[in-house]
């Protein structure tokens, strides 16, 4: 078990939402992504929550190695962009394939972000998107943000055209 685990407040829908999670991460070849428990509001918690006894409680998934755990608690708390998943990318067969499976039903957002069908925020970026970024000559990096600032879905080349000085 890892040391820190991200947990998601959903309204109704964790277990569907995590089967499609699972399901993106595995079309992409992340096969280490999978539901590993679910489970149910008994009388008592049903009844203290006000949600239907039997109906999902808490799903526990993985995702590339990556423990989440997630809950049905109602519509309180929803997500917001203050916190987002992040998912690195190697090359932009993998930024195409997860932007637009995980941005279908949702929206697209600047800066390489999208908001899920569920409202989930993520980061769809390249591997090496810090040391594009922040590590070296800031000339680099600033060539660097300013594509970021310009496009939705990250360009991997544009983006290396950047960095080298070449766009």
């Amino acid at each position: 078990m890892q040391g820190i685990t991200t947990f998601l407040w959903f309204d109704e829908k964790a277990e569907e939402a995590a089967n499609h999670y699972v399901s993106i991460f595995k079309a992409m070849g992340r096969e280490d992504s999978e539901v590993t428990l679910v489970s149910r509001y008994g009388p008592s918690a049903s009844e203290a929550a006000g949600r239907p006894e039997g109906s999902v409680f808490t799903v526990w998934f993985r995702l590339d190695g990556q423990e989440y755990g997630s809950l049905n608690g109602g519509p309180i708390f929803p997500f917001t962009e203050a916190v987002s998943l992040m998912v690195n990318c190697d090359t932009q067969e993998e930024i195409d394939g997860f932007w637009e499976r995980l941005s279908e039903g949702g929206e697209e957002g600047p800066c390489g972000w999208l908001k899920d069908r569920y409202g989930l925020s993520w980061q769809i970026v390249p591997g090496d998107m810090t040391r594009m970024m922040q590590k070296g000559d800031p000339e680099r990096n600033e060539r660097v943000m300013a594509a970021v600032l310009g496009m939705k879905k990250l360009d991997l080349a544009a983006l290396q055209r950047a960095y080298d000085g070449k766009e």
